[in-house]
């Protein structure tokens, strides 16, 4: 940095307590940027939903009032629709798949829709492994178990319609209000991945857990496109490799992490399952899904090409 430029600081909201996988990845970028930048950009973090849903965080960053938002990729779709072919049920299948849909010339993709749709530059990626089923009701082990329970969705409209598909009741709800839906049954169930589901203590209030593959999930750290504009060349530089090195720290995060979250769970009374009928749900939301939502997030043949640079 120039011995003339002034310290500056910025603020990244974010829906998830410290303990958390987000948690991780922010201090990580925390720590990246304040040592890249030799202490001339400070950076401060606001976990648990303090400055607000992860909706508005995102509108906050648009706008300018708010530097950076880690948030669920589902609750960027509203605003950038081609995004949503990274929600789409089954469409990434493994680590690899999310790795490589977030890396390279596919990473560089969804920037420049996010930042042509949204108004935000996407930073850095959270890799927060598959979105798991818990309840309170019954195992789910199968479709029929799922029939009619209400199931708490981000505001997105693919997983609204991916739940209804299979014969649930989804709830769109904004963060902050799961838990305390959860606790007072409004809602019977929703879906995380194990870090989160062990760090927003929802094992106090979900008896049962399921394994369902059908989303992966992930957090991008964003920042509205106005703010990085204003930038220098050098702070944007330092920005986005502290966001490339947080994001591989994340990666390992998650690999380490999430079974001891699972087992912390459990060692708490979560049941844990298995579906027998996976295929079933694969079927459905590729049958009755896919096609509903392709013209939205920019046409079957981008969709396709997607699957098909995935391996699929």
């Amino acid at each position: 940095m120039s011995a003339t430029a002034q310290a500056k600081t910025f603020k990244v909201g974010m829906g998830d307590p410290m303990d958390s996988d987000q948690g991780a990845l922010a201090q990580r970028f925390e720590e990246l940027v304040e040592d890249l930048s030799d202490g001339e950009m400070q950076v401060e973090l606001f976990p648990g939903g303090q400055l607000g849903s992860e909706t508005g965080m995102i509108q906050d960053t648009r706008i300018g009032k708010l530097d950076f938002a880690l948030i669920g990729v589902g609750n960027l779709t509203p605003y950038a629709p081609r995004l949503g072919a990274l929600t789409m049920p089954y469409a990434l299948r493994s680590h690899a798949d999310a790795v490589k849909a977030t890396t390279g010339p596919l990473a560089d993709e969804w920037n420049q829709i996010a930042e042509k749709q949204a108004g935000v530059h996407i930073v850095s990626w959270l890799y927060s492994n598959f979105r798991y089923l818990t309840n309170s009701k019954r195992p789910v082990t199968s479709l029929e178990d799922l029939e009619g329970m209400k199931i708490r969705v981000p505001q997105n409209k693919i997983m609204l319609a991916t739940y209804q598909a299979w014969g649930a009741s989804p709830i769109s709800m904004s963060w902050p209000e799961v838990f305390t839906g959860l606790q007072q049954g409004v809602i019977d169930g929703q879906d995380n991945p194990d870090i989160v589901n062990y760090t927003m203590k929802f094992q106090e209030v979900q008896k049962y857990l399921t394994e369902v593959h059908y989303q992966y999930s992930l957090q991008p750290i964003v920042m509205g496109v106005r703010t990085y504009n204003k930038l220098s060349d050098e702070e944007r530089e330092i920005i986005d490799r502290a966001g490339l090195e947080a994001q591989l720290y994340a990666l390992q995060f998650q690999l380490t992490e999430a079974s001891q979250a699972r087992a912390a769970m459990e060692a708490e009374g979560v049941q844990s399952a298995q579906l027998t009928d996976e295929d079933k749900w694969i079927s459905i939301a590729k049958e009755e899904v896919w096609p509903q939502f392709y013209e939205e997030i920019g046409g079957k043949e981008s969709f396709d090409e997607l699957q098909k640079a995935l391996g699929h």
